[in-house]
Order: structure tokens, then C-alpha cells, then sequence
């Protein structure tokens, strides 16, 4: 490339926080889900217990994919959501604020990986009655 000789549209992503990424195969991404990045595809797919996952962020609009790997896109944002808190053992509370939470499905998240069987969704901001704050 060579340098400028005229004003240029440049592209901007506003506070960097909206991106969108191709789907994996046969998957239905609910707005407001949480979407990871299949590490083993390089594909969006809902937030679900697997080892394979990357949390990215909230879905911006409900998608379902066809049949073939990255012929849609799922729209997602970056930022601070509250999804549902796990049970049990695995019931976030305010003394895991700034610790990582991990994934148990596309609305729940959990203090612990589940014996190496979850995958991080993003770090545990605020805890509240109606559930965690997840910073992606």
C-alpha cells in the first residue's frame, strides 16, 4: 500500500465491543446466550460444558445455522452481562469476584471448572440476587 493522497472511510467498531464470527453447523444461538469460539473449529457456538471453548460474549441477534459450518455469522458483544448462577459447589459468591467463571450452558456459569470438563466464559465482575456479572 502506498500512504494517503485523500480522505479515507475508515471502518470503526465502536469501543471495540460488536463483532460478529461465522457459526458452527446446525446450532440455534438465542439472543442474549452466551457465545464461545470453538477452539478445535474456529466456529461460534453456544455456551455449553465443553473443554474446547473460548467465551467471546452476549448474542446480539437469535441466528439458527444451517447444516454447513460458516455459511451465517452470530453478531456478539463484548462487555458486562448478567447470566444465571450455578448450585451447589458451584454457586458463585461475591468472594469469587475478579476469578474466572466457566461455562455450564449458553445462560448458566459456574465458580469451578467441573473437574477440567468446563471452559472459561470471562471474569466474575459483581454477584447479585438475580445472578453473576460476567466480563467478557
Amino acid at each position: 500500500m502506498v500512504a494517503l493522497t485523500r480522505d479515507r472511510g475508515t471502518l470503526e467498531r465502536i469501543a471495540a465491543r460488536n463483532f460478529s464470527i461465522p457459526a458452527a453447523a446446525s446450532k440455534v444461538f438465542y439472543a442474549g446466550a452466551i457465545l464461545a469460539l470453538d477452539t478445535a473449529t474456529g466456529y461460534g457456538t453456544p455456551g455449553a460444558t465443553a473443554t474446547t471453548l473460548r467465551g467471546l460474549g452476549r448474542v446480539r441477534r437469535a441466528v439458527t445455522s444451517p447444516a454447513t459450518p460458516g455459511t451465517v455469522n452470530v453478531e456478539y458483544e463484548r462487555g458486562l452481562f448478567r447470566y444465571s448462577n450455578s448450585s451447589a459447589a458451584d454457586l458463585i459468591t461475591r468472594a469469587d469476584i475478579g476469578t474466572t467463571a466457566y461455562m455450564v450452558d449458553d445462560q448458566t456459569v459456574a465458580k469451578t471448572n467441573g473437574s477440567n470438563t468446563r471452559s472459561a466464559a470471562g471474569i466474575i465482575r459483581d454477584v447479585d440476587d438475580l445472578g453473576v456479572w460476567i466480563e467478557f
